[in-house]
């Protein structure tokens, strides 16, 4: 399937978004005091923000990888 550019371009944007917006996200988290207990360990808020931001991050790179591959094809 030939992908066209424009589309091609619309993908990596939207993952060089991801990439870019999410490890600021994760920063605010893990600065918010809902992340650690009274004794220092992750709490679930935490955790589930790492993945959430893990999974999103790995669909980003995907994203974008899929728009270069559109574009050199």
């Amino acid at each position: 399937m030939e992908l066209p550019a424009i589309l091609a371009a619309v993908l990596i944007v939207a993952g060089l978004w991801s990439l870019v917006v999410w490890p600021q996200f994760l920063r605010r988290v893990m600065k918010d005091p809902r992340s650690r207990d009274t004794d220092g360990k992750a709490t679930r808020f935490l955790t589930v923000h790492v993945v959430l931001v893990s999974i999103s991050m790995l669909l980003g790179a995907a994203t974008a990888a899929i728009g270069i591959a559109g574009l050199i094809s």
